[in-house]
């Protein structure tokens, strides 16, 4: 209730479930009949929403490569879709929306060229201020993330911390601190009450 006080008031919408399937659930009868990406996201396919959604939706998701299609050409049709599905690396519970990315597709689609993005939120991603939810998103999310993806990176190597390194498979680019949605779209945070992706 906190939370979804805190974000409505900076003026994004905001939606709480008690389980992956409640909000499974809701995104499926709210998303129908559009075009779809997502923005590499765990929580999402632990939602199982690359296979819901895409059987009512036109989908892109560049772990989802089409038959025909490149890895660029997905990324460059899901800049533009309808909706736009990702997380958060951190959250804070003052109001802030923090995210890491070292290719920029999905900072870039969380601020510009949808109509509506959803951020979904498990309770593994809440800190409670803004230099928590960086920290998180550094030093858990991105080397949790870096193994993940096989990178040669210190922090997926050791698994503990961020080194700042100048790595070329470095994946913590660049980052983005939402406090209120974009005005060129609509933003709805999904906060679900069990810990999801990284």
């Amino acid at each position: 209730d906190t939370l979804k006080k805190t974000f409505s008031s900076r003026g994004f919408s905001v939606s709480v479930f008690e389980t992956k399937e409640d909000a499974a659930r809701y995104l499926n009868e709210a998303i129908d009949g559009v075009s779809v990406a997502f923005g590499g996201s765990v929580t999402a396919t632990e939602l199982g929403l690359n296979e819901s959604l895409g059987a009512h939706n036109t989908l892109f998701s560049h772990w989802h490569i089409p038959e025909g299609m490149t890895r660029q050409q997905v990324l460059q049709k899901a800049s533009f879709t309808d909706v736009y599905l990702t997380s958060a690396n951190g959250v804070s519970a003052t109001g802030e929306l923090v995210n890491i990315d070292g290719f920029g597709n999905r900072v870039a689609s969380t601020l510009f060229g949808h109509k509506k993005v959803y951020f979904l939120i498990g309770s593994n991603k809440i800190e409670p201020t803004l230099d928590a939810a960086i920290h998180r998103a550094r030093n858990i999310a991105a080397p949790l993330n870096a193994k993940r993806l096989g990178k040669k990176t210190p922090c997926a190597v050791k698994g503990d911390r961020c080194y700042n390194c100048s790595s070329p498979e470095r994946i913590c680019n660049g980052f983005v601190v939402l406090t209120n949605p974009m005005s060129s779209c609509k933003c709805e945070i999904v906060f679900i009450d069990e810990p999801l992706g990284l």
